[in-house]
């Protein structure tokens, strides 16, 4: 082979080895930092949540969840409430419930209610969301006492 050839392989190898070298550390950084959201969806997040709060506050039923809480883990006792519905659970900034645990994603789980049921839905997280011992692919009824486990993390709704 000639070293114009041998010249342009080395290069080319090189060109890919860098190309893959910086789509991992982008995957290490979006894992830990989570998704850039852009200054203008910001704000049209920020105005939707200010109209959805001025709006009438849904009534309640008696019995019904106040709040999700973690009852196992290392944030214990963490809670959000579920008027802020839908809560977010993950380890990125943006969640209600943010969790220090290796086995969650950034943006793990997500709790919302659909007239008078509350539905837990995985995220498409890495290690997945369950109910009981299991995993759950689509969106999920759950009610009080349901032991939802994110990670080494075990969440339920209560009054």
């Amino acid at each position: 082979m000639s070293e114009l050839t041998l010249f342009l392989i080395r290069v080319a190898y090189l060109a890919i080895l860098w190309i893959f070298v910086l789509s991992a550390i982008s995957v290490i950084r979006s894992d830990m930092f989570g998704a850039r959201v852009p200054e203008a969806a910001r704000g049209a997040a920020d105005r939707s949540r200010k109209q959805s709060k001025q709006a009438q506050p849904p009534k309640r039923r008696r019995g019904a969840p106040t709040h999700v809480l973690v009852t196992e883990g290392a944030n214990s006792g963490e809670r959000a409430e579920l008027e802020q519905a839908p809560i977010l659970i993950g380890r990125g900034n943006d969640a209600a419930i943010r969790l220090d645990d290796d086995y969650v994603s950034t943006r793990h789980a997500r709790i919302a209610a659909s007239g008078d049921q509350w539905f837990v839905e995985d995220l498409g997280s890495t290690n997945g969301t369950y109910i009981g011992s299991v995993r759950i692919t689509q969106p999920t009824t759950i009610t009080l006492g349901t032991q939802v486990r994110i990670g080494k993390t075990i969440l339920e709704l209560r009054k």
